[in-house]
């Protein structure tokens, strides 16, 4: 249950994140936007590292990584950012939330099934590859005029 609720809010931050993202970059632009996110979560994350996990892991750590591609996800981030708000630029925060979900579902279903990136590997279902299905049919219901 704990897990439920947690993924649900990060879904409402997220979106609440874009429309944001998306409000500040009509008024600066995209890139600046994006360097804004990143420097303003640096700095949080910077602060609860110092007061919750100093004591238990260092900055070493973060070179003791066994795949070393996998410290690419601030990179990923930003690009992530930058995406968000130019398809809620172009689609509106619904339809470019449906959409973005649909991908996520879709590429981490694929990680799974494939076992990429070091995740334990599951088998093929057909009933996820229906619910991807009913998922792109709610799209175009909801994108339906």
């Amino acid at each position: 249950m704990w897990g439920i609720l947690i993924a649900l809010i990060s879904g409402a931050l997220m979106a609440i994140q874009g429309v944001f993202n998306t409000g500040v970059s009509k008024q600066t632009g995209t890139w600046l936007t994006n360097s804004w996110v990143q420097l303003t979560g640096l700095i949080l994350c910077i602060i609860v590292w110092l007061v919750k996990e100093r004591q238990e892991v260092g900055i070493s750590d973060l070179f003791q990584i066994d795949n070393k591609y996998m410290l690419l996800g601030g990179v990923i981030g930003a690009f992530i950012t930058l995406t968000v708000m130019l398809s809620m630029k172009n689609l509106g925060p619904a339809q470019a939330v449906l959409l973005i979900v649909i991908a996520q579902v879709v590429v981490a279903y694929l990680i799974e099934v494939f076992g990429l990136f070091a995740v334990e590997k599951v088998g093929f279902q057909w009933s996820k590859l229906i619910g991807v299905i009913v998922a792109i049919v709610g799209i175009v219901i909801f994108k339906w005029k």
